[in-house]
């Protein structure tokens, strides 16, 4: 037995089961039938007892009316002798009780038509009888004794009366025959249902045979049947066990998982580090050397002091977009989709590839997708082609020529982009080709990479409704390509930091408050505080310094007017949303701008509320549009009562 069949009651349990159930039904059928039998011959007992007292009850009459009439003509011969009316009356009444004697009998006879003609015979000659015999009855009223009395001794001799006792006589003898006849019926009737009885009682006691052995066996069937369960309740026991520990060791390998792929891009951050600190140090060469430079010109020539600050402006904007670059690759990936153009994400690569792969690795952009975009999230699509760069350049050992390409594809009616990475390295043979996109297959020596490079490029392929392929020769090289669908909607513009303030950044200023805004800025960095300050005041604002969050409830109820409150994200006592959040309802409506170091990790598990966010470090004009964006955004401006 199975351990299925164990769950079910086994197959033996199951066929008894349906046997007993089968042998049930013949029994009540059996049953059903004997009881059947019995009351057909109980009514078939009935019918021929019913049928003899009918013709018992039929020549009990014809003899009564037979000795009826005997007696009323003797009456009637008393009454001619005599001439006692008594007599008269005794004759008259024994005839007319023979009358109705004869039409009980025409009720009982009524549906066999030989004895109704019988009786109808009968009728005529009684009737006619009658006459003959109330003539004497007459002359004898009359005192006519002697006419009477011949009259009376020749209708002795009347036809009619022998055509009375001889349809008596065919009556009498055409009930016996119907007797007869019903008696052999029932006889047979009831001899044919012992028979039946007696077959159905015989094929009921196997029955009864069958079911008692039967019974026996499904009872042991029912004793195997509960070890099975025993063993099946045990089974199941040990496979719940194996579940719950499959499920934990699952969870603890996701969590591997994540762990793992999170080192990987550590790893792609460590081998950036070389060419990260050489564009550092020549970034900030240029910072300092055009601070000095602008410091020693500052009073002499105004005009080369401008340039030289402009100069180390320009190289503090290239350090600041390399560090955010970094930040954003090696933090904790949120899915954040946005409509991608290929043309700014190539741009944005271009730096970030180059210096991961050396320069022994030509790269060469191309972008042949006429302007198609797709929606991705940046962080993990610029992260999968990394991947791919970093494999194409261990395939080639460092050295050869990567080709990234952007093309159009139609797959199936479907449209896509197709981002590819071509290298001109060792390449793959088809059996390591079908493997590649396993996780944790890795064809590198141990220590040397983790085997989840190319499977997280195929998740994120698929997650956004894509494909991933390889075309790989021995000895050519390999090409992956990533098919991702394309988004119709338009691109956003490339986030870009100015140089200086834009006219519509300062007419948006001025639209919303000529006289420049009452701002509360909350910062707990002591340098950075009064720098905001600063910059706020610069721009034509009224800034309310608070380097505490818990004080700035307090602080904006002593201030005339708000306009904006302008808050570091992450502070030590509280975070800027839980400050706002915490404010009074009459400050609820107040906007507010957030300013945040971090390019994500640590405060994208905080809620900002959707409010708009300026990242550290900033410039001068790119807080000018900031502000004039956050405070145009719904909100109210307060006044303090």
């Amino acid at each position: 037995m199975t351990y299925d069949d164990a769950e079910r009651g086994g197959p033996t349990s199951t066929w008894g089961t349906i046997a007993l159930w089968m042998m049930g039904l013949l029994g009540v059928a059996v049953l059903g039938a004997l009881l059947l039998t019995l009351r057909e011959a109980n009514h078939q007992r009935d019918d021929a007892l019913a049928a003899q007292r009918h013709s018992y009850d039929v020549m009990i009459l014809v003899r009564t009316l037979q000795g009826t009439i005997a007696r009323s003509e003797a009456s009637l011969g008393r009454y001619v002798i005599s001439g006692d009316q008594q007599l008269g009356r005794l004759y008259y009444e024994d005839w007319r009780r023979a009358d109705e004697t004869i039409d009980r009998l025409e009720k009982l006879t009524h549906d066999n038509d030989v004895q109704s003609r019988h009786l109808a015979e009968i009728r005529d000659a009684f009737r006619e009888r009658g006459d003959e015999l109330a003539l004497t009855a007459l002359n004898t009223n009359y005192r006519k004794n002697s006419q009477a009395l011949a009259r009376f001794y020749h209708s002795s001799t009347s036809g009619s009366l022998l055509r009375i006792n001889d349809g008596l006589d065919a009556l009498v003898t055409q009930e016996r025959k119907l007797l007869e006849a019903r008696t052999s019926h029932a006889q047979a009737s009831v001899k044919r249902s012992s028979i039946i009885a007696k077959v159905l009682a015989a094929f009921g006691l196997l029955l009864v045979v069958g079911v008692i052995w039967l019974g026996w066996a499904v009872v042991s069937a029912l004793g195997e049947h509960t070890v099975a369960r025993a063993e099946a309740d045990a089974q199941r026991d040990r496979a719940e066990e194996l579940t719950s520990a499959v499920a934990q060791a699952t969870e603890e390998l996701r969590a591997q998982e994540a762990r793992l792929r999170q080192i990987q891009k550590m790893e792609a951050v460590g081998q950036l580090t070389g060419g990260i600190a050489h564009d550092f140090n020549n970034m900030l060469a240029v910072v300092l050397g055009g601070i000095e430079l602008a410091q020693r010109a500052v009073a002499l020539d105004p005009a080369t002091a401008a340039r030289h600050l402009a100069s180390a402006h320009d190289g503090a904007q290239r350090a600041a977009a390399l560090t955010a670059q970094l930040l954003a690759f090696a933090r904790e990936t949120a899915i954040n989709p946005e409509t991608i153009a290929t043309a700014t994400l190539f741009d944005g690569l271009a730096d970030l590839i180059g210096r991961t792969l050396g320069e022994g690795v030509s790269v060469r952009f191309d972008d042949e997708s006429d302007g198609w975009c797709t929606r991705a999230d940046r962080v993990q699509l610029e992260n999968s082609l990394v991947n791919l760069a970093v494999n194409a350049r261990d395939a080639m050992e460092g050295r050869g020529a990567l080709t990234v390409r952007a093309a159009r594809r139609t797959v199936a009616g479907d449209e896509f982009v197709a981002l590819s990475v071509s290298d001109t390295g060792c390449g793959m043979p088809p059996e390591l080709v079908e493997r590649a996109f396993e996780p944790f297959f890795t064809t590198k020596p141990v220590g040397k990479g983790t085997g989840l490079g190319l499977s997280q490029v195929f998740s994120f392929a698929r997650q956004i409704g894509g494909d991933a392929a390889i075309d790989s020769v021995v000895g050519v090289g390999t090409t992956v390509t990533l098919l991702l669908p394309r988004e119709r909607a338009p691109a956003a513009p490339a986030a870009a930091v100015p140089a200086t303030a834009t006219a519509p950044a300062a007419e948006a200023v001025e639209a919303v408050r000529p006289d420049g805004l009452h701002i509360l800025v909350v910062e707990d960095d002591p340098r950075v505080l009064p720098a905001t300050m600063d910059a706020l005041v610069e721009l034509g604002h009224h800034p309310h310094a608070c380097d505490d969050p818990t004080r700035a409830a307090a602080m904006l109820a002593g201030m005339e007017r708000v306009d904006l409150i302008l808050s570091d994200v992450l502070m030590p006592t509280l975070t800027g949303p839980e400050m706002v959040a915490a404010l009074a309802a009459t400050h609820a409506r107040v906007p507010v701008l957030f300013v945040t170091g971090f390019a994500g990790g640590a405060d994208e598990a905080i809620d900002l509320g959707g409010r708009p966010v300026l990242r550290k470090p900033f410039t001068l004009a790119g807080l000018e549009r900031a502000v004039a964006q956050a405070a145009v955004a719904p909100g109210e401006t307060r006044a303090a009562a």
